[in-house]
């Protein structure tokens, strides 16, 4: 047993190397037509010796090909997003950024990671981008787009990238595949329980015994792990034990053999990412609802699979989820009669249950349309229902029409149409949003050094960064982050990033 152990070993300890399929050469033509009469418009200009000129060269090794979930013509990003960045700059940008409290720098922050784009020069640079961006996708709860990103790149080419495919795997239920992936090429993997789990999970269980006993006999895997790997083959052995101690850490693979031998782990204190896990038909209803509601709230799951969970079958209890659950339900029902005063009798409580988990703008998201269509006589609940229209798409046209003439509204609204300089400020934060919007507002001084290098998306996190300073009370930082936003074309963001920072923070 010790000599087939130490074979195992040693095939573990290979690796494998990705092989780079060549990149296309572009054609350029070389003869210019003759005879032009005078200049020529932009024409560079003519040498005046017969010295050969000095010609650039960009190796072509230096590019990359563009990886992302979404095509650059979609996002409006360029494919050069990264060029002339530092790839260990972004990739500690990409992952410390915080937009936790804005919905706004939740989309922009999705929407960098995923479009699709070059990785700048340099012989770890694509690798260590790569690493981030999926990193940062599993931070925020993405277990789905991380596990098609890595797939698209190649999850097998690297035992990093196969390790986040297989983490990203186990949370979504799809562990098959990579299982599948690491049995034909087990040196991808130098964990022997993950070696365990794939084998029985392909149904080779003699193997996977045996590997097992090699793991015991040469203590390779912790004891906690080996006790639970032992109940996860040998189930009959076990019958009336006593409970395992649950890990105070457990990685997606301890997680999902908890939840094989009927000890299944609460995804509620873990990292977010494992609420993925509870969105699977094992778990239960109130589970699933929780789960969603954790993934929504960061923008890793959309507003829709929410509703339709909240919305799947009548609460048997109360209390907590189960309120939220009935005040949507009842709201629902209002909107589908289309009376509006059963909407004006359910808007305000549903609203509180939202606001009491930050799922107003993704409420704001699911509703707006038909809320748009209505006008409520009461001034408070009109009131509300206009400010959830301005933490929708819908807040341009929202904006058209002020429910009362307070300061605060009229700024909102003057806000929402782009131009809050034309409005008293009520506050100094929003005094800070309107100096951003100013036609005159500069831009920081090593932004722009970036934006000149044509370091886009370098400059945007950094700007992101700035914005996150400036919710918690850097007015500066706030209008030098509103006045790059706009002045790199992301004018939405900008709108609807301070319009959900200051209706959320008073309402």
């Amino acid at each position: 047993m010790l000599n087939r152990a130490a074979v195992v070993a040693l095939l573990l300890a290979g690796s494998a190397q990705a092989q780079q399929a060549p990149l296309s050469v572009i054609e350029w033509l070389s003869d210019p037509p003759e005879n032009l009469p005078g200049t020529v418009l932009l024409e560079p200009p003519v040498t005046q010796t017969g010295v050969q000129p000095d010609i650039e060269v960009t190796p072509l090794e230096a590019l990359s090909q563009p990886l992302g979930l979404v095509s650059a013509s979609v996002t409006g990003l360029p494919v050069n997003l990264w060029q002339n960045s530092d790839a260990d700059r972004l990739a500690q940008l990409i992952a410390h950024v915080p937009v936790k409290y804005n919905p706004a720098m939740q989309r922009l922050l999705f929407t960098l990671i995923l479009t699709e784009a070059r990785a700048p020069a340099g012989s770890d640079a694509e690798e260590t981008l790569l690493l981030a961006r999926i990193d940062r996708l599993m931070q925020l709860g993405a277990a789905d787009p991380a596990q098609s990103l890595v797939q698209l790149a190649g999850p097998t080419n690297t035992r990093a990238r196969f390790q986040r495919w297989f983490d990203a795997t186990l949370l979504t239920g799809d562990e098959d595949r990579s299982c599948t992936a690491l049995i034909a090429a087990p040196h991808l993997s130098q964990d022997y329980a993950a070696q365990i789990f794939c084998k029985a999970r392909r149904g080779d269980w003699p193997s996977a015994a045996l590997t097992l006993e090699a793991a015991h006999a040469l203590q390779i895997l912790p004891p906690e792990e080996l006790d639970v790997l032992d109940r996860f083959l040998s189930p009959e052995l076990f019958e009336g034990a006593a409970y395992l101690p649950q890990p105070d850490d457990p990685n997606p693979l301890s997680f999902r053999l908890f939840e094989a031998i009927g000890e299944r782990l609460p995804s509620t204190p873990l990292p977010r990412a494992f609420a993925n896990a509870d969105l699977r038909d094992v778990a239960g209803w109130k589970a699933q609802i929780e789960a969603a509601e954790r993934l929504t709230r960061i923008g890793a799951l959309t507003p829709n699979q929410l509703l339709g969970l909240y919305t799947e079958r009548s609460p048997a209890a109360s209390g907590a989820v189960w309120d939220r659950v009935s005040a949507v339900q009842r709201f629902e029902a209002a909107l589908n009669s289309g009376n509006a005063e059963k909407i004006a009798a359910t808007l305000p409580s549903v609203w509180t249950q939202m606001r009491s988990v930050g799922l107003e703008v993704p409420f704001a998201e699911l509703f707006a349309g038909r809320l748009s269509q209505l006008t409520l006589k009461d001034p408070a609940v009109e009131q509300l229902r206009w400010r959830i229209l301005l933490l929708s798409e819908l807040y341009e046209t929202a904006a058209l029409s002020v429910p009362d003439d307070s300061e605060e509204n009229q700024f909102l609204a003057a806000l929402a149409q782009g131009d809050p300089g034309r409005a008293k400020s009520p506050s100094p934060l929003a005094d800070a949003v309107a100096q951003g919007f100013a036609w005159a507002a500069p831009v920081p001084s090593n932004i722009e050094a970036m934006l000149d290098n044509d370091q886009l998306g370098e400059a945007i996190l950094e700007t992101m960064e700035k914005f996150a300073h400036g919710s918690r009370g850097n007015l500066v930082d706030l209008t030098a982050a509103i006045a790059t936003l706009r002045r790199v074309g992301l004018e939405d963001t900008a709108r609807r990033a301070a319009l959900s920072l200051l209706i959320l923070q008073d309402s």
